[in-house]
């Protein structure tokens, strides 16, 4: 769940969203949006599977190697992210 969690958000951040924005697309807390992009086991994988495709994750691949390099490059773009990411408030974007 770590890997998915991280892909949310990476893309809710390349899609200008905030966790509060995403949140209430989903209709969960702020504080499980929080807790899916920590990959937190608590939260139902209903939700998470709903969050990613709000945020337009794709869900499922077959190819192992796909997946592993996918890994890699989400951590490769969240590491260039600083600390604290501001996000500004936008518009809701409901191209999913």
């Amino acid at each position: 769940m770590g890997l998915l969690g991280a892909q949310i958000r990476l893309a809710r951040l390349q899609r200008r969203m905030t966790q509060v924005e995403l949140a209430e697309r989903l209709g969960v807390s702020h504080m499980t949006m929080t807790k899916i992009e920590q990959g937190d086991l608590s939260v139902s994988v209903g939700s998470v599977f709903e969050a990613a495709a709000i945020a337009g994750v794709t869900l499922f691949d077959a190819d192992p190697d796909r997946r592993a390099g996918e890994s890699r490059r989400v951590r490769d773009l969240m590491a260039l992210l600083p600390d604290a990411v501001r996000e500004r408030p936008g518009r809701v974007r409901d191209d999913f």
